[in-house]
């Protein structure tokens, strides 16, 4: 699976503490190995349709859609009580 990350999710990327970047660098390994990876915990976003969400941490998330089947598109991280606003 290709990731194309846009400039929001860059911005977004930055203000994460270092160790939430460095655990997103496995995780977005996995997901391009195998995006259904249970680890991922991925799930639709409820209210928007075709947005999905994976899990970095327990209380980190990147939002993604799929642009077509061999990209996602990976536009904003955030803690989890920030991201879905």
């Amino acid at each position: 699976m290709n990731i194309i990350r846009t400039d929001d999710f860059e911005s977004s990327f930055l203000k994460l503490p270092l160790e939430i970047q460095r655990l997103y660098s496995t995780q977005a390994k996995r997901f391009r190995e195998n995006w259904r990876d249970p680890r991922l915990h991925i799930k639709k976003v409820r209210g928007l349709a075709h947005v999905f969400s994976f899990r970095i941490t327990r209380r980190y998330r990147v939002l993604f859609y799929f642009q077509n089947a061999e990209t996602a598109i990976f536009f904003d991280v955030d803690h989890r009580k920030d991201v879905y606003e």
